[in-house]
């Protein structure tokens, strides 16, 4: 068999499979769509799975995909083995009720034999060992010699998970050779040695299994197939591990020239190797796909393959950020296939370093930590790290808790895993959701999924159309009437509303018939129905009327606005700030407009300026907006924007605005740029690392913001006295005023207080020679004002000791000063006041001659001065 490279096997496979009539399909984003059951897409089939049960109608009965794939339950192996990798790809073909196993196992046999030319006498075959339709068809039909069929039980050929659509599966082993076996004479499939490597999964789902563990024939059964595409290319290649298959090897080798070392030297080495190589796989798909290196979720994934990843670099003695550059090589050796990697690859790069800088900051500490532990932990004759200390290395140096596992692992040392779980539990404050209200309960459930039509939207053209009502929902069930003041949830077989999707609102109007009025607040998708929630406003409305919608068309125009200016922003931020910028989420409605997206820092007050600048400079232009569709690859070559996560099919929607934007979009727009009137940002803020928001208004939202501020702006004027126009220079001049009044307001208080001294003077009583002056101010003088006074009073006294105090709105000033004369005599300022101002309780304190404090009872002033005479 002729060698083939990894990108020629995929083209070939997904070529092959198109010839028989199978819609190519791109690969799904590893982000899994719709399906909370998944952290990340595992299997080819995973993104799949509302075709296979019915809930989402597949855009053709044949469909094949080469799907890239994520799984980490065995991180801590990748490296150790030759085998074990986070990332791979799976080709597949699958039938959704089209073709079953005659064409499957003829096909595989084609592709294998014919395509790939591998020898036949390479070639097993197993089967489920009750499933003897498969056995005739692969030996009678497709020609596979009987010897070289192997029958296994239900736990290696039989596809179920609990109960549902499930069956008997073929799998296709390719015999590597004798050396490769463990010398057993029953060696044979199925075997644990390296010899037979089964690389193709043939799914037969042709039963329903039910609660009882009966197995129902389906009507129209299933092929769900399966080929690691990395394991079928070390078969073509004559290799035995992932990591020497051409396109890997090459990410391989550029990370050992990196390092300065050889591939295949010494084990420890080639463990380091084989961990960034596979990471950095890893890392550069997930980003592309949107995922931003966090503590939780898919985010906390993809930061612990970035940061074990870090570290083996710095065992390879590289030093410094690395893994961005090796991110280009992955780049240029997948981009024929993911185009998007090269569109993106800016903005993946910055989010890889970004990662890697942080982690840095933090790394050489937290090891120098790590060692300490383990060193304390072997002198101590232990042999255990305790959760509290791994916590702190999570929770303070950004060490995930595989990472400390696995250098822990390497000196013989575990961890206390149920003491660090306890902490993270304690600490995770995670946002959850709060539940809905009782009347939102039918949003979620689908109390119409025995309704098969669907309902065709005809919104794009009209603003009212005439439809029926094919069913209707009133507290979660369905029901055949509702009367006046009902809440209601209706479906329609056309509709002129628009149901909320791709971050735009659903529409508000009114929907009416013979006898019946019902105001329409919502309108959500679900399963290709839209359902309308409304309440009836008048009469009774039953399912099958024929009925008339009509949308709020003021409502409507204000949120084309909003959503036309949202594409127009997403253009001028590529424009302004790079091509890195990416949506990363929308918010479509009446009243604003909010968009996130990918940049990593926040935006000037000067780039924000010129985005504002751009998008109404665009308005102005008045361009015609054009909306079509087009089949997907055609859309493609237009350059249209894809939304990230968003399934297509295989005609898509597209909004083009001149040359300036083009996007795939299904929401509702303006018919000329024009129309968005004009477009005002009132808001830029982070919510995410990497993603930030930008809240804008367009129209009347621009007029309305207007008024508001020159509501503000008028009030201002009223109370500075002056008119709109000097506002700024009156407010600019206001501080200084205002300084200056307080200057002159001090100045004031100070020559009161001066004024007063003779009456201070006269009021003083000796102790033994020492003249005692004390004396309760005018309210509202500060410290300087009582200092000022005090050295006024001390200039006049031979040998005395001043003690003056004031209230200051609410807080207690004292100070006290004593003469030269009266220190000479044991007179001590600062022992003095301490004692004056525990009675106001206060504290304070200070040299013999001079000291303050400060107290918060201001009733208790005359009491602690009265103490001074019994002091002295």
């Amino acid at each position: 068999m002729e060698k083939m490279g990894l990108n020629e096997i995929r083209e070939k496979y997904l070529a092959f499979f198109e010839s028989k009539g199978h819609l190519r399909l791109p690969s799904f984003p590893l982000v899994p769509q719709n399906d909370a059951s998944l952290l990340l897409i595992n299997a080819g089939m995973a993104p799949l799975k509302p075709y296979f049960t019915g809930k989402e109608v597949p855009p053709r009965k044949r469909v094949t995909t080469c799907q890239k794939c994520i799984r980490t339950p065995d991180i801590e192996r990748v490296g150790k083995t030759a085998r074990h990798g986070t990332f791979f790809e799976m080709m597949g073909n699958f039938s959704f009720g089209d073709y079953f196993k005659h064409e499957a196992t003829a096909w595989a046999w084609e592709f294998i034999t014919k395509v790939l030319e591998i020898p036949v006498d390479r070639l097993w075959v197993s089967v489920y060992e009750d499933d003897k339709e498969a056995v005739d068809i692969w030996t009678k039909e497709v020609g596979v010699s009987p010897d070289r069929i192997v029958y296994l039980g239900k736990e290696d050929n039989f596809w179920e998970i609990g109960t549902g659509p499930c069956g008997p599966c073929s799998e296709i082993y390719f015999d590597r050779g004798e050396e490769y076996g463990c010398g057993s004479p029953d060696c044979g499939v199925g075997c644990e040695c390296d010899r037979y490597v089964e690389f193709w999964n043939l799914v037969f789902t042709q039963f329903d299994k039910d609660e009882n563990g009966v197995y129902n024939r389906l009507a129209h059964p299933n092929i769900d197939t399966g080929m690691g595409l990395e394991r079928m290319a070390c078969i073509m290649q004559g290799v035995t591990s992932i990591f020497e298959v051409d396109t890997i090897r090459r990410v391989l080798d550029y990370a050992a020239e990196i390092a300065n070392v050889e591939y295949g030297r010494e084990e420890k080495t080639d463990i380091s190797l084989r961990v960034i190589t596979d990471h950095i796989r890893s890392t550069v798909f997930l980003v592309s796909d949107g995922v931003l290196p966090s503590n939780e979720g898919r985010g906390y994934v993809l930061r612990r393959l970035l940061r074990r990843a870090a570290r083996h670099g710095r065992l390879l003695g590289i030093g410094g950020s690395f893994l961005y550059k090796i991110a280009k090589v992955v780049m240029e050796e997948s981009k024929g296939a993911y185009p998007e990697l090269e569109e993106k690859f800016e903005y993946i790069e910055k989010v890889i370093r970004n990662e890697e800088e942080r982690f840095a900051e933090t790394i050489d500490q937290g090891l120098v930590i790590l060692n300490e532990y383990i060193d304390e932990i072997k002198k101590s004759g232990k042999n255990l790290l305790d959760g509290e200390k791994a916590f702190k290395l999570y929770d303070t140096y950004g060490f995930p808790i595989d990472l400390t596992r696995e250098i822990a692992e390497e000196a013989g040392i575990e961890i206390d895993e149920k003491g660090f779980t306890a902490l993270m539990d304690k600490q995770k404050e995670r946002a959850r959701s709060a539940r809905g209200d009782m009347e939102d309960a039918a949003w979620d459930e689908d109390v119409f999924a025995t309704i098969k039509e669907a309902t065709v939207f005809e919104g794009y053209e009209k603003t009212e159309t005439d439809g029926k009502i094919i069913a209707i929902a009133k507290d979660n069930a369905l029901v055949q009437t509702a009367c006046e003041g009902d809440e209601v949830i209706l479906v329609l077989d056309r509709t002129a509303f628009y149901a909320e999707s791709g971050g735009q609102v659903g529409d508000s109007g009114e929907i009416s018939g013979d006898g019946f009025v019902l105001k329409v607040s919502d309108v959500k998708k679900q399963n290709g129905k839209f359902l309308h929630k409304a309440v009836v406003a008048s009469g009774t409305v039953c399912a099958g009327d024929l009925a008339h919608t009509k949308i709020d068309t003021y409502r409507r125009d204000a949120i084309r606005r909003n959503h036309s200016a949202a594409h127009l922003l997403q253009a001028a931020l590529k424009n302004i700030l790079g091509n890195h910028v990416a949506q990363a989420g929308s918010y479509v409605s009446e009243d604003r407009m909010r968009f996130d997206f990918s940049h990593f820092s926040a935006m000037t007050a000067e780039e924000l300026e010129k985005v504002e600048k751009e998008v109404n400079e665009v308005i102005m232009k008045c361009i015609p907006v054009d909306n079509f569709e087009a089949p997907i690859e055609e859309a493609k070559k237009l350059g249209a924007t894809a939304l990230f996560g968003e399934k297509y099919g295989a005609t898509v929607r597209i909004v083009k605005m001149g040359d300036y934007s083009i996007e795939f979009c299904g929401g509702t727009h303006v018919a000329n740029t024009g129309n968005v009137g004009l477009f005002k940002i009132i808001s830029e803020s982070g919510v995410a690392a990497g993603v930030r928001r930008i809240e804008a208004v367009t129209g009347m939202g621009v007029l309305e913001l207007i008024k508001k501020s020159e509501d503000t702006i008028n009030a201002v004027a009223s109370a500075l006295k002056t008119n709109p126009g000097e506002v700024a220079l009156k407010a600019a001049a206001l501080p200084e005023e205002l300084k200056e009044a307080k200057r002159e307001i001090e100045s004031l208080k100070n020559k009161m207080a001066q004024g007063s001294i003779g009456n201070v003077l006269s009021d003083a009583a000796e102790v033994k020679g020492i003249k005692v002056i004390t004396k309760k101010m005018d309210d509202g003088l500060d410290m300087n004002a009582l200092r000022n006074v005090g050295d006024s009073l001390k200039q006049k006294v031979e040998c005395g000791i001043i003690v003056l105090a004031s209230d200051e709105g609410g807080k207690v000033n004292i100070i006290a000063m004593a003469t030269k004369a009266a220190v000479e005599k044991g007179v001590h300022a600062g022992n003095i006041i301490r004692e004056v101002a525990k009675v106001t309780g206060g504290g304070g304190g200070g040299k013999p001659d001079n000291a303050q404090a400060g107290g918060r009872d201001a009733s208790k002033i005359d009491e602690a001065l009265a103490i001074v005479k019994d002091l002295i």
